[in-house]
Parts: C-alpha cells; structure tokens; sequence
C-alpha cells in the first residue's frame, strides 16, 4: 500500500471540515489495507439533516461507514483485487449488514475492460479463434479499426429470489420473435461476466438455478440452447453469496464454490451498536449528506483497489512460505485443491493492496481463517474411513491364504 505511509500525516482520510463540526482525533498509524478500513468506518459523524427524497436514486450505504465487521470488509476488498479467490459467502443471523455490505461496493468498484457487444464479443475472440469467432458487426468493426470494447466499472448483479432458469440463463427474445426474428435473449449470467454476481439468500435458491450458475462459473462460459438457435456466453463473474443458517443449510458443492467464508455476527461493544445506530438514522435521514461525509476515504480505498488490481501480478509467494500454508491445509486435513487457490491468491491480493511483491507469514496467518474455515468435511472422513477399512479386510484376507 505505497500511498497509505505518505497519507497518514496528511488531512486526506480525515472527513472534510465544511462537511463535519466534530474535532479531529489523533491521526493513528496507518500501514496496511485492514488499518485503512478500520481508520475510516471507526470515525465518528454528525447528525444528517433530513432531506427531501424526491425521485428515487441508487444511493448506497457508505461501505467505509460500516460499524466494525472488520473481516467482512476485508473479505470483500480482497474479492474485488483479485477475483481468482473465488468470492466469498456471508454466514450469518438476520440484520447483521450482510447485504448492506455487498451493495455498499457500489462506490469502490474497479475498472475493467467491457464489451460493447450485445452477444459480449472481445478483441481476444479474434486471436485465439479467427474473425468467425465474433459476430459479423464485431467483424466489421474490427475490419474498419473500431473498437468494440470500453474502460467501465464492474457492476454488481443481483439474482432475484424469484428469478426463473430462463431469466439466469437467457430464452428466446419476443420482441425479436414479433418481427419474425430468432434471437437468444441474454441473462442474468451472461451480464455478469467480469462483475460481482450476488446471490441473496442462496442456500434458498433451487436446485436448477443453482446447478447453471455453479456450470457456469466452472467453465467460465455456458451455452444456451433454444430451439434453432443457440449462443455462448463468458461467464467470468465474482461470485458473493449471504445465508441466515436457520433457513437452511448450504449443499456441500456449493460451499465449496466459495473462496473466503465469514461469519458475520452482531455486534457486541455497546458504543459500536449505538454508533451503528446513529450511522443508520443518519443515512435515513439524508443518504447525500452522509455520503459526502465518507467520500474522502472512499476514494482513497477506491484508489487503492485499483492500484493492488494493478500491481497484482508482480507479487509472488516464496517456496517456504508456500510450503507453510500447504502444511497447514493438510494439517487441517482439507481435501479440495481450491482450499490452496483461495489461500494463496487471497494472500496476494493483501500483499499487491500494502505494494508488496512477496508474500509472508503473516499475510497467510492474517487471512487464513476466512480462506479455510467450513472446508474440513467428517462425512467424507467416515466415508473414506470405511472404504480404508474394506481394502484393510481384503489385503488381510489374501496375505492369509498366500
């Protein structure tokens, strides 16, 4: 984090003083990404006038204003650097901000190169599979040295409670059908390619649905298949996922999709509930208001988000680190190998946000919880148990009669 030392003596993280009366603290020691995001969502603010809501807008939670919940911060920050983690899932009682936070990342959300196709076409289609690789406008586009591609944030999609297979994966499109035409709408899946896809409540989804988007973000593209006509579609998302345990449990092949797991609880302090609280009433009041009060170090994570993204793949992890964290995995006795790309390339991440390009110890010590918690699994212990024991009695068995 190469701006975090040189800002720390400087006014940038404090609120603006024409936005706020409150003194200012002690400026703390600021030297990594988790003291960035503690710094600023531990500050305290004025009371919001009320405001006229007049037309409704899009206007998130501040995600730096979010009281505590330090690990679920973290969590997400580390998603949006470096997708290869795998997302993250959200386990926790009702009202604990777990949906606030994902759409709080609103206003922290990177820059990615979008497609301005409506079938998703890249300029990367043509280099590995030739010009019959895109659609004929893309073709002609690229012919006449046009681009059709664009700089544009990610987006956040959510999926609906409600939402049927056709909207996740795509159907016919019927305003193509009334003008005689056979044309793939696109779905939800195919519109999250290289954003953030959230799925509330998703140990409630149903099976099918559950079954696309696991296919999907396997593979990385999926097709849809209508009749006649047919499309393929990427489908390179970040997948964010939140659960209330007393509604359900997750299918274990889910679970597994998750990268980072964490377990969101209530706050304990007094002080942090009623600060939380007067955040809430606050926001209520005059979203703008509050907003503005945080703006200041939004954009510096936002900046900071952008630059780890950036310098990610200079960071490297050392064999004797690597050979720490494997020994841990296998000391926890975790079967699937995304237990090691989680924790490998999350640590990255927290190193590439503090400008880093090696990673240590304590960067695995720091996110290893979120990285390998709910992975051990006892039936897969019984099972394999029993199947040892089988193959014990066989080897018996012939040794004796030998």
């Amino acid at each position: 984090m190469d701006t975090l030392d040189s800002q720390t003596n400087s006014d940038q993280l404090h609120l603006d003083q024409t936005q706020t009366d409150l003194p200012q603290p002690k400026k703390p020691s600021i030297h990594s990404l988790k003291d960035l995001i503690n710094y600023v969502s531990g500050r305290s603010i004025t009371d919001a006038t009320t405001e006229d809501a007049g037309i409704a807008e899009q206007l998130p939670f501040p995600f730096i204003a979010i009281v505590g919940q330090s690990e679920l911060k973290l969590a997400l920050v580390i998603a949006l650097i470096n997708p290869i983690v795998g997302g993250v899932l959200l386990v926790g009682p009702r009202g604990t901000g777990k949906t606030t936070a994902v759409r709080s990342l609103l206003d922290l959300l990177p820059m990615v190169l979008h497609s301005t196709c409506f079938y998703g076409c890249l300029p990367e289609d043509i280099e590995t599979g030739g010009i019959d690789a895109v659609c004929p406008e893309c073709a002609k586009k690229y012919g006449e040295g046009i681009p059709f591609t664009k700089m544009d944030r990610v987006h956040l999609v959510e999926l609906p409670l409600n939402a049927s297979l056709e909207d996740v994966i795509g159907g016919l499109d019927e305003r193509a059908l009334n003008n005689e035409r056979l044309r793939i709408k696109r779905g939800l899946l195919s519109r999250a390619d290289q954003n953030l896809l959230y799925l509330d409540e998703v140990n409630l989804l149903s099976n099918e649905i559950t079954d696309s988007i696991l296919d999907a973000a396997a593979q990385g593209s999926f097709t849809v298949h209508r009749g006649p006509v047919s499309a393929t579609y990427r489908s390179r998302f970040t997948l964010i996922g939140s659960m209330n345990p007393e509604e359900g449990n997750l299918r274990p092949q889910i679970l597994d999709r998750f990268g980072l797991r964490v377990i969101v609880r209530g706050l304990t302090d007094l002080s942090e509930r009623f600060e939380a609280y007067r955040r809430v009433k606050s926001y209520r009041n005059n979203p703008r208001q509050i907003i503005a009060q945080y703006s200041s170090g939004t954009s510096q994570l936002r900046s900071e988000i952008q630059l780890a993204r950036e310098f990610l793949p200079s960071v490297e992890i050392p064999e004797p680190v690597a050979k720490i964290g494997l020994e841990l995995i296998r000391k926890l006795r975790i079967d699937s190998l995304r237990a090691e790309i989680t924790l490998f390339e999350a640590a990255r991440a927290y190193a590439a946000a503090e400008s880093r390009t090696q990673v240590t110890i304590e960067d695995l010590h720091l996110i290893s919880p979120m990285c390998l918690r709910m992975r051990h699994s006892k039936f897969m212990d019984e099972y394999l148990s029993n199947l040892d024991s089988n193959e014990k009695e066989l080897d018996s068995f012939f040794n004796e009669n030998n």
